[in-house]
C-alpha cells in the first residue's frame, strides 16, 4: 500500500488540474448513512425493514402523490440531517489541493447534500447529476421551475418516519412540493439546474484538453455507475478511493479505503 499511496500522491502533485468524482461514500465519514443495498438502508431506517420498504421503493416520486407524509418523513429527515452535518476534513484537504494548482477544478457528484458548496467549492465548478435536496419543485409538475430552500420546518415522527404538520408547498400552485432530486421512475424531475451544470462541465472538459488531469474518485459504487463512468471518461491518471470497489481499468491507482483515511494519508505525502 505504501507504494500505491506514493504513486497516487505523485500523480496528484504532477497534475495541472484536479477532477473530483464523488459518490455516497464521500459522506460516510461525515456521519451520513450508507444506503448501499437494502442492508445499508435498513441500518439507517430500521423501522422500514419491518414494513419491507427498500430505498428503491421509497425513493420514488409516487409517494408525494399517494402518501406525502411518508415521503416528507424520509426526505425531511434527510434534509435536516444534511443541514446539521459538518463535512469531514477530507473536503478541506481536497479544496486545499485544488487551490494550490491555481487552475479551476471540477466536481462531478451524485450526492444531493450540497456539502461541496458548504465547503466553499464554487457553484459553477459542480455538476450534481441527481439534483439537490436544497431545491424544491412542484410534485404536480404545474410548471418547469425550481426554487432554493435553506430551511424546512418539517416535524418528523421518529417512530413512524412520517412528517406531521404542514408540508412544503409549491410556491406557484400550492400543491405539495418535493425535492429537486432525480428519483427512481421519475418522469417529472425538473432537470434544468443540473442541465446548466452539465453545460459548465462539458465546457470545462474542453478547456482541459491540453492539460495533465488527475481524477480523484471517492466512494462511487457500481450499483449506479454514473460517477464511475464520468471518472473513467477523463484522460490522465485515475485515483479510485473505495473500500469495496476500488478496482478499475488498466492503470487505475486503487486505494481500498474510506474517504477520510485515504485523503489524510495522501495529504501527508503531498
Amino acid at each position: 500500500m505504501k507504494e500505491v499511496f506514493e504513486l497516487a500522491a505523485e500523480a496528484i502533485k504532477a497534475a495541472d488540474v484536479i477532477f473530483l468524482a464523488a459518490g455516497a461514500g464521500m459522506g460516510v465519514d461525515s456521519g451520513l448513512p450508507d444506503f448501499r443495498g437494502d442492508a445499508g438502508f435498513w441500518k439507517a431506517y430500521p423501522l422500514l425493514k419491518d414494513e419491507g420498504i427498500t430505498f428503491y421503493d421509497l425513493a420514488n416520486p409516487i409517494w408525494f402523490q399517494d402518501d406525502p407524509e411518508r415521503a416528507w418523513g424520509f426526505y425531511g429527515h434527510r434534509f435536516q440531517m444534511y443541514q446539521v452535518t459538518n463535512p469531514h476534513p477530507g473536503f478541506e484537504i481536497l479544496q486545499r489541493w485544488c487551490a494550490a494548482k491555481g487552475t479551476e477544478p471540477f466536481i462531478f457528484t451524485s450526492n444531493v447534500d450540497g456539502h461541496f458548496q458548504k465547503m466553499g467549492f464554487a457553484e459553477q465548478q459542480i455538476y450534481e447529476c441527481h439534483g439537490s435536496i436544497n431545491y424544491l419543485q412542484c410534485s404536480d409538475s404545474c410548471r418547469d421551475e425550481i426554487w432554493p430552500v435553506s430551511r424546512l420546518d418539517i416535524v418528523v415522527d421518529q417512530e413512524s418516519l412520517r412528517a406531521t404538520g404542514p408540508l412544503p408547498e409549491c410556491k406557484f400552485c400550492g400543491a405539495t412540493a418535493r425535492p429537486n432530486i432525480l428519483m427512481f421512475g421519475d418522469y417529472g424531475w425538473v432537470s434544468k439546474r443540473s442541465d446548466r451544470q452539465g453545460v459548465c462541465y462539458n465546457a470545462w472538459k474542453l478547456e482541459q484538453e491540453d492539460k495533465n488531469i488527475v481524477t480523484i474518485e471517492i466512494g462511487a459504487g457500481e450499483a449506479i455507475p454514473t460517477v464511475r463512468a464520468a471518472a473513467e471518461s477523463m484522460n490522465g491518471s485515475l485515483v479510485r478511493i473505495n473500500p469495496r470497489d476500488s478496482h478499475g481499468p488498466s492503470g487505475t491507482i486503487s486505494l481500498p479505503l474510506r474517504a477520510r483515511e485515504a485523503l489524510e494519508r495522501l495529504d501527508q505525502l503531498i
